[in-house]
C-alpha cells in the first residue's frame, strides 16, 4: 500500500514598489533553518498576476514505493507544467533566510567616540495499467485528465463528480487514505479544483541514479489566492511544520484569515547560547506558538534578495531564481549591488518567509493570503554581546563595568521571557559577571 503524503499548494498575488532600507551589523554564527524541526514541509511559491511557479518539498522517510503525494491544483497541468527540480535550490533559500544568531565583541570604553548600550515499468505493462485504471475511474465518476512521467516521478492529474467516487478510486488504485478524506475532498471538488497524484516510479528513480526524492515543480494560472492545507492534518502525527517561501515583485506576504505574527527579534541575550542556539530556537519558538493557542503563522524573514545582513548564506543568484520559478527575471540579469550591502536600486524580487505549526484542531481552514506593498526589511535576529575584559581607567570605563551586572540581569530576563526557561536555572548558566577591571585590588582601591 502507497502511503499518502498530503502537501499543500499556496497561491499568491504581486505588484512593486520600493523598500525602506535598514542595515543590521554584527557578525553572524549561527543560524535556525528547517532542519531544525521535525514533519517539515517547504513550499516555494513564485507569484506575479496569475502566473505561479509552485516548488514543493517534504521530509518523508522510508522506502520510496511508500511515497505518494495529492496536491489540490487550480487546473489541469499539462506535462510541460511540471517538473522536477533541485533540491539545494531549496536548501539554500532556507539558509540564507534562516533566522539567525549574531554577536559583538564591546570595544575599549575609554575608545574616544565609542559609547556602550545595555540593549527542504514496462511499457507493455504500463499501458495495460492505465487502460485497467481509466476503466475504474470511469465507473466511479473520475476522470483521468493527464497522465505524465517527469522525472522518476509518475503523475496523474483527476477530477471527479463527487468525492466519495474519488476517495474510492485512490483506495482501489492503492492509496492509504486516512479518516476525513472524503469530506475535504469534497469541499475541494466544490471549489472546481483538480488533484495532482504524484507517487515515484522506482525504475526511472533507479535509472537516474537519485537516491532522494527530489522535489517537484509546476506552473499554472490562477486568480486563486490561498493555500489548501486541510489535507495535511488528515493523516498528520502530531502538529506539522510548514514553511513558505513566497518569491514576488512587489513586496512581503501575509495571511488575511490568521494572525501573522512576527517572531520576537533583536534580543541581546546570554552568550552560552552561542553553543545552543538549534536548542534555544526550537523553544523559542515553541513558546510563541504557545502564546498565540497556535492560531498564527509567523514571519521569520522579509527581505529584498539582492543582499543580506548579516548573511547566514549568500543571496541567490539570478540563475537560481530563474531556476525556481522567477520568471520576470531574464538569465543574464545580474542581482545588483554589493551582496552585503543595499542595492543601488530595488532588485526586483523580494523574498517572504513564513512558518506556521498548524494540526486540525487550531487550522481548521485553509490559509488565505495577501500581498501588501511593504518592502521592510525584517528578520529573526538575536544578539550575543561580548564585554570588554581589557583595562578601562577613564570615567566611560568606569560606568561600564557598573552596568554589566544590569545588563547580564536584562539578558537572562529576555531569554526567560522568549521561551518560558526558568530564570533561575539561566542564571547558574551565565555564571558571574566578568570583572572587566583586571588591576589588582589595591590598584582600584587608590585609582593607579
Amino acid at each position: 500500500m502507497k502511503r499518502l503524503t498530503i502537501l499543500a499548494v499556496v497561491v499568491l498575488v504581486v505588484g512593486a514598489v520600493a523598500p525602506a532600507v535598514r542595515a543590521f551589523c554584527g557578525f553572524y554564527v549561527a543560524k535556525a533553518d528547517s532542519t531544525l524541526f521535525n514533519h517539515a514541509s517547504q513550499v516555494v511559491l513564485v507569484r506575479h498576476e496569475d502566473k505561479t511557479v509552485l516548488t514543493m518539498a517534504n521530509d518523508f522517510k522510508g522506502d520510496p514505493k511508500e511515497f505518494a503525494i495529492v496536491v489540490p491544483v487550480p487546473t489541469v497541468l499539462e506535462k510541460g507544467q511540471i517538473r522536477v527540480s533541485d533540491r539545494a535550490l531549496i536548501e539554500h533559500l532556507d539558509a540564507y533566510s534562516a533566522p539567525r544568531l549574531v554577536e559583538y565583541f564591546d570595544p575599549d570604553p575609554c575608545d574616544v567616540g565609542w559609547r556602550f548600550s545595555t540593549a527542504p515499468a514496462s511499457a507493455a505493462r504500463g499501458e495495460r495499467e492505465a487502460r485497467d485504471a481509466l476503466e475504474r475511474a470511469r465507473g466511479l465518476g473520475v476522470t483521468i485528465e493527464a497522465r505524465y512521467t517527469v522525472g522518476e516521478y509518475d503523475i496523474l492529474i483527476l477530477s471527479a463528480t463527487e468525492s466519495a467516487g474519488l476517495e474510492t478510486w485512490l483506495r482501489d488504485a492503492g492509496y492509504r487514505l486516512p479518516a476525513g478524506a472524503s469530506a475535504v475532498l469534497g469541499s475541494y471538488l466544490k471549489q472546481g479544483m483538480k488533484f495532482f497524484v504524484a507517487r515515484v516510479n522506482l525504475e526511472e528513480q533507479s535509472r537516474l541514479g537519485f537516491t532522494y526524492l527530489r522535489p517537484l515543480q509546476m506552473a499554472f494560472e490562477t486568480p486563486k489566492f490561498m493555500l489548501p492545507i486541510r489535507l495535511g492534518t488528515l493523516n498528520a502525527d502530531g502538529a506539522q511544520e510548514l514553511f513558505v517561501y513566497a518569491l514576488t515583485r512587489r513586496g512581503r506576504v501575509e495571511t488575511t484569515n490568521y494572525r501573522t505574527v512576527r517572531l520576537p527579534t533583536g534580543a541581546e541575550l546570554p552568550a552560552y547560547l552561542k553553543e545552543e542556539f538549534p536548542r534555544f530556537y526550537r523553544a523559542m519558538f515553541a513558546e510563541q506558538v504557545r502564546r498565540q493557542d497556535m492560531r498564527a503563522v509567523f514571519l521569520e524573514y522579509a527581505w529584498d534578495v539582492g543582499w543580506c545582513d548579516p548573511c547566514a548564506a549568500d543571496p541567490l543568484s539570478t540563475g537560481e531564481l530563474r531556476k525556481l520559478g522567477v520568471f520576470w527575471l531574464a538569465d543574464n540579469d545580474p542581482v545588483p549591488g554589493p551582496r552585503r550591502r543595499p542595492p543601488a536600486a530595488p532588485v526586483a524580487t523580494f523574498l517572504t518567509r513564513l512558518h506556521v505549526r498548524y494540526d486540525a484542531a487550531h487550522f481548521p481552514d485553509d490559509l488565505v493570503f495577501q500581498e501588501t506593498a511593504d518592502r521592510t526589511n525584517f528578520q529573526g535576529r538575536y544578539v550575543l554581546r561580548h564585554a570588554w575584559l581589557g583595562e578601562s581607567r577613564c570615567e566611560a570605563g568606569r560606568a561600564y563595568r557598573e552596568s554589566l551586572r544590569g545588563r547580564a540581569e536584562q539578558e537572562a530576563t529576555a531569554l526567560a521571557t522568549l521561551t518560558g526557561w526558568p530564570l533561575d536555572d539561566i542564571r547558574r548558566r551565565m555564571g558571574p559577571v566578568p570583572d572587566a577591571d583586571r588591576r589588582p585590588w589595591w590598584q582600584r582601591l587608590f585609582g593607579e
